[in-house]
């Protein structure tokens, strides 16, 4: 079997630049892994998420995945500026919901660092900001284009739609909710064809999923949130296991993905996320 070393891409570097995407240096992309400029001295709990985030990235440079995949995008990577912007901006002590996805989209945190980065709404209502690289090894129809990035993710127009209308300010929303992917990688096959962590082969996924659980724990407590809202059936339970089994007391639930590969979610995803948030407690949060 076909192994593909994720850390040596890591070490290749693209000497294409477009507008404000730029090209990922090596050097870089070690130090932004160790941070010694002092920004973790800080006790913040932006400092202390990222730094369990750096740790992660880090950790998941080690791995090697078979077939079908050939393509490892890592946004923490190439993408840091944007994706510090977000958690500098908008993670804070006092959330007491985090929401949960799995892992990025093509057209969403895979092109700005954010999760569900629909590209709209993180450069036009969350009001993110930052340079954005290219990953090693690109598939030639899954070029990064960053904050430039000309398609629209679903989900994540959707799901940022949503809040944007129910809590009209960023701030309105962030001052309660956090929102976080489990694992930072997207996976491609030869094709192009996105393929989530389900889809991987057993034990490459159970070893990414191991590191994943490990800092998905670290960070639940670094934001002592109260809840966990896994984005997705997946999400949810892999949140509930992880949890339950590092034995940190968190309520965990779920709302349905917003994804268009979910019929249900294309006859009305806002209206389903609606009843369940209310249900939940979370819609009144949101609501004031």
């Amino acid at each position: 079997m076909i192994k593909h070393d994720f850390s040596s891409r890591l070490d290749n570097g693209d000497a294409e630049q477009e507008g404000k995407v730029q090209t990922a240096d090596p050097s870089t992309l070690r130090t932004a892994t160790s941070m010694p400029d002092g920004l973790f001295q800080s006790t913040t709990a932006a400092a202390r998420f990222l730094q369990a985030e750096l740790e992660l990235s880090a950790r998941l440079r080690t791995l090697t995945f078979g077939d079908p995949i050939r393509y490892t995008y890592n946004p923490l990577e190439y993408a840091w500026d944007t994706h510090r912007c977000y958690v500098e901006t908008y993670c804070r002590s006092g959330q007491s919901v985090l929401f949960l996805g799995m892992n990025p989209g093509p057209f969403g945190m895979a092109q700005t660092g954010v999760p569900f980065g629909e590209v709209n709404a993180v450069r036009d209502w969350l009001k993110i900001t930052g340079e954005v690289g290219h990953p090693a090894n690109e598939h030639p129809k899954r070029r990064i284009s960053g904050l430039a990035c000309t398609q629209s993710e679903v989900s994540g127009a959707r799901f940022w739609g949503f809040f944007k209308e129910l809590c009209r300010e960023p701030n309105n929303f962030f001052r309660h909710c956090f929102v976080h992917n489990l694992c930072p990688l997207i996976f491609m096959s030869e094709s192009g064809k996105n393929l989530t962590p389900p889809e991987l082969p057993a034990a490459d996924r159970d070893s990414l999923l191991l590191h994943c659980d490990a800092t998905l724990c670290q960070v639940v407590s670094i934001l002592g949130v109260s809840m966990v809202i896994g984005v997705g059936r997946v999400a949810e339970q892999r949140a509930r296991r992880a949890l339950t089994e590092a034995g940190i007391s968190v309520r965990v639930e779920g709302i349905m993905h917003p994804s268009p590969r979910n019929p249900l979610a294309n006859k009305g995803w806002a209206a389903v996320a609606r009843t369940k948030l209310e249900e939940l407690g979370v819609l009144s949060l949101l609501a004031k």
